[in-house]
């Protein structure tokens, strides 16, 4: 059987052998409590304290607004439910969008259950999201917007430097989910005024479990949860040094690398697109219209539906995931899909297809080549026909 090819770096990513050497020491002779007073706390503290300036130097800002987590999800919650919670006494909405991250929707839903006001803006057919809707949203009683920089699902790019803008005209703190974008496109605090950005390790070569939420200077913010001083309270209880660190040597080489690699995963995913696209006419890209990210592929065959197409992908040796999810038997749509308009019959037959550093030319092409007999085996078990 052929090599497999992983094609679901948007799910996860392989941790760099770099970042392995770069933790290994805090497994071992390096095992030291960050808050101790002696030579191996010390030691630990150091560490801690140079991954901390490091990472905040991939993404323009000071050492003191890092803050480390257990990954997106975390981040997520803590800048927006930290950020309500510190300004609901005055400000009680929270804006968003209906394609974030679950970790953001459900966020915004703890707000209303707590009392806030849940306001979410319309998006267009491509994903990104309609200015005048969030003009709208925005006044003086919002807390908090948050807005997704890269889409997970479809990898729409929003222009977050102009929506950043207009909340902080409006005096309401931006966050952006940062997880797809960190990488691929540039970021710089100093320059973008957003208030808080959330990203995650496994996304970009860093082991599962490790995550920072960046949070500017000044912005208000109510801890999730409570216990020692440990990151100036904003998220108590010891550090994990050896994640810190592989973080912040993963986050060095995605940005060392960024615009070389974001053009070879663009020629990939383009390469894969116009295959697909050429062979099988009546498919469907999600987002093809609208600026995207270069390294998530979404398309939708009529007459498939993506369970299936998954399993006979994976037979092959083909690893990609699906726009919804498969939750008792029964496919319920990507609730990004369904956002954006995109019929039931569609939303089920999405497949994601994501390229990072496993990703090789032979590999797309030969998806381009299985991929539509495959389309063919499905319709006809369908009972479609092309």
């Amino acid at each position: 059987m052929p090599q497999p090819i992983y094609l679901d770096h948007a799910a996860t990513t392989p941790v760099r052998p770099e970042v392995v050497d770069a933790m290994t020491p805090f497994f071992g002779p390096r095992f030291g409590n960050p808050s101790s007073a002696h030579r191996w706390g010390r030691e630990a503290r150091v560490a801690l304290d140079e991954a901390r300036e490091r990472l905040a130097r991939c993404l323009g800002a000071n050492t003191d607004e890092i803050c480390f987590t257990s990954g997106g999800t975390e981040s997520d919650n803590l800048a927006i439910l930290g950020a309500w919670r510190a300004l609901r006494a005055t400000k009680v909405a929270v804006v968003t969008t209906p394609i974030e991250h679950k970790a953001v929707l459900a966020a915004a839903h703890q707000v209303a259950r707590e009392g806030g006001e849940e306001r979410i803006v319309d998006v267009d057919r491509g994903g990104i999201v309609i200015p005048g809707s969030f003009d709208l949203a925005v006044d003086n009683r919002v807390a908090i917007c948050s807005v997704m920089w890269v889409n997970n699902e479809i990898g729409v790019l929003q222009d977050i430097p102009k929506l950043a803008s207009i909340a902080r005209e409006r005096g309401a703190l931006f966050h952006t989910d940062a997880v797809q974008a960190f990488g691929k496109v540039t970021i710089d605090a100093s320059s973008i005024p957003f208030d808080a950005l959330s990203i995650s390790g496994h996304k970009l070569g860093a082991p599962k479990g490790v995550g920072a939420m960046y949070l500017r200077r000044g912005t208000p913010l109510e801890p999730l949860m409570h216990g020692g001083m440990q990151d100036r309270g904003r998220r108590p209880g010891t550090e994990n040094v050896a994640m810190a660190v592989g973080l912040a040597r993963a986050a060095e080489l995605a940005l060392a690398e960024r615009e070389a690699e974001g053009a070879r995963l663009a020629r990939l995913r383009n390469r894969l697109e116009e295959a697909l696209l050429s062979r099988i006419p009546d498919a469907l890209v999600h987002g093809r219209n609208a600026p995207r990210a270069p390294h998530i592929l979404n398309i939708s065959v009529p007459g498939t539906d993506s369970e299936s197409l998954l399993m006979a992908l994976d037979m092959q040796g083909v690893a990609c995931s699906a726009g919804s999810a498969c939750q008792s038997g029964n496919l319920t749509p990507s609730h990004v899909l369904t956002a954006i308009g995109v019929r039931h019959d569609l939303a089920t037959a999405a497949i994601r297809m994501s390229f990072g550093s496993l990703s090789a030319e032979e590999d797309v092409d030969r998806v381009a080549q299985l991929f539509p007999a495959l389309i063919v085996k499905a319709r006809r078990l369908a009972g479609a026909t092309l």
